[in-house]
């Protein structure tokens, strides 16, 4: 009876690390996947929504926890936002939460940078003495993706996903060019001044179809 015992038990413990393998072989490690996104972004007194596409990849350590990198476009030329032209965005960071078997929670952490095409004006001076022209210049800046995650399993290499999240980005201090009028001469001179630092809180929804490999 005892050694009835004894053998059941040891079955049992040899059958724990089998079934443990057996799970994390159950989950692919890999996944890519196509998504739609939309960006609130700073207007004139309100907010204007930007409609974009992207990709994901994502490297699964275990059930709870991921590593994932995104990268999204918005094509849209806004011309009444404070930072115009269109928005880049790439991010990569961490996703951990709970997986069951067909569907997960989790919440997400992912630094990146964001770009907008034309998103700031400088006039210059085309001669020394000469008439003042509109600079158009490309702003890059650090953001961070803070956000949950949704996901079903309808297949088992199939996810579906749905984001929600807010988009932080950091606008560092700049300097750019004002333009004043210069009664003396009658026209118009530049001066030099300093933008400050701001921070702003931008919404982002974001669904997407991936395959698991």
């Amino acid at each position: 009876m005892k050694r009835r015992f004894l053998l059941l038990a040891i079955s049992s413990l040899l059958l724990i690390p089998s079934n443990v393998v057996a799970q994390t072989q159950d989950l692919p490690k890999f996944e890519i996947a196509g998504e739609f996104s939309t960006l609130e972004r700073d207007g004139f007194g309100n907010k204007q929504t930007e409609p974009g596409v992207g990709a994901r990849f994502t490297f699964n350590f275990n059930r709870s926890l991921a590593f994932e990198t995104a990268g999204y476009f918005f094509p849209r030329q806004c011309n009444l936002c404070r930072n115009e032209g269109s928005v880049s965005q790439v991010v990569a960071g961490a996703k951990i939460g709970k997986r069951f078997e067909k569907w997960g929670i989790f919440a997400k952490a992912r630094p990146g940078v964001v770009s907008f095409s034309r998103g700031e004006f400088n006039p210059i001076l085309i001669t020394p003495t000469g008439p003042i022209a509109i600079q158009t210049n490309r702003i890059t800046s650090f953001a961070t993706d803070f956000g949950g995650v949704l996901e079903f399993y309808p297949l088992p290499r199939i996810v579906t996903r749905f984001d929600v999240g807010d988009t932080i980005i950091h606008f560092r201090r700049r300097t750019t060019n004002g333009v004043i009028f210069n009664p003396t001469t009658g026209e118009f001179d530049l001066f030099p001044f300093v933008r400050p630092a701001r921070t702003t809180h931008n919404f982002q929804f974001t669904a997407g179809v991936g395959f698991r490999f």
